[in-house]
């Protein structure tokens, strides 16, 4: 990773080679495009915005081509400027002028409500959409009254999914763009940011409020409600597991620890709901303070 990093920085050329290369290749191996989108915030991390924003739209350009010549299919390149390498782009300027973690976790999560409440207002009715891409999706031999009934409860929630999903993938490009920069220039830094990653308990009420509002009332203004507050779950769970990292990082078998701790959230996505309460609880219970202070009475 860190020759790939190095290789990224050489110039623009190579940073423009590396992104438009993997978002190509990602079309066949999805994870792909957190690296491809991770080469964009690298350069902008580094090198500022308007050299990040150059290498965004000619590795549009060049995605564009190789997707035309390859695959006879260029639009591709444009759905990942739009979804990805804008979106990794503003947030990597935000981080690099804010130098706050949290405050650019912040933002991506505000894109996905955005895109949520853009859905909402554009199209009269969602579900219906989702309906019928959901519908799309679903094999030939598969039990048709099953799958009729968790399509009509999944297209309910499916613009927040989506949306949460995409932020998932834009703050991975990021963390991996800064982690880049961290071993290359700043050894150690990403791991700072990332341990203490945190933010204002007013949001914790906000984000409350949201849930509160699903909860009670009905019809559009309950599953706008729901579908907003699934992109505050990846805020929340960004930080609980900051949370558990830095408390699994402070025991004596870490080494062990700490990378089961991500592989359980790979493999068990329902894990990922207490830890995203554990981050909801941060402002209060303050875990990374305590186990900082108890090391600090021991003298370690």
């Amino acid at each position: 990773m860190r020759s790939l990093a190095e290789y990224i920085m050489r110039g623009r050329m190579q940073a423009i080679l590396i992104a438009s290369t993997l978002a190509l290749l990602s079309l066949i191996l999805p994870p792909v495009s957190v690296v491809s989108s991770a080469a964009v915030a690298l350069v902008t991390l580094r090198r500022g915005a308007i050299e990040g924003l150059y290498v965004a739209l000619y590795s549009s350009i060049a995605a564009g081509l190789l997707g035309f010549f390859v695959l006879g299919n260029y639009q591709f390149a444009l759905i990942y400027v739009a979804v990805l390498w804008l979106p990794i782009w503003l947030i990597a300027v935000v981080l690099r002028e804010g130098r706050n973690l949290a405050l650019a976790v912040e933002v991506a999560v505000l894109l996905g409500i955005v895109a949520v409440l853009g859905v909402y207002l554009y199209l009269s009715d969602p579900v219906v959409m989702w309906k019928t891409v959901l519908l799309r999706m679903v094999p030939a031999n598969a039990p048709v009254e099953d799958v009729q009934r968790t399509i009509d409860v999944l297209a309910h929630y499916m613009t927040g999914v989506v949306a949460a999903g995409s932020v998932f993938g834009i703050l991975f490009g990021l963390f991996l763009g800064r982690w880049w920069q961290a071993v290359l220039f700043n050894p150690g830094g990403f791991k700072q940011e990332y341990l203490t990653l945190s933010t204002h308990p007013r949001l914790v009420f906000g984000a409350i409020a949201v849930v509160v509002a699903a909860l009670t009332t009905s019809g559009v203004i309950s599953e706008l409600a729901w579908n907003i507050s699934i992109p505050l779950f990846v805020l929340y769970t960004c930080i609980g597991t900051s949370v558990l990292h830095a408390l699994f990082a402070s025991i004596k078998w870490s080494r062990f620890a700490v990378p089961m701790l991500y592989i359980t959230l790979f493999l068990i996505p329902h894990a990922i709901l207490p830890v995203a309460l554990l981050g909801l609880s941060d402002p209060w219970t303050n875990l990374r303070k305590k186990i900082s202070n108890q090391h600090t009475l021991k003298g370690e």
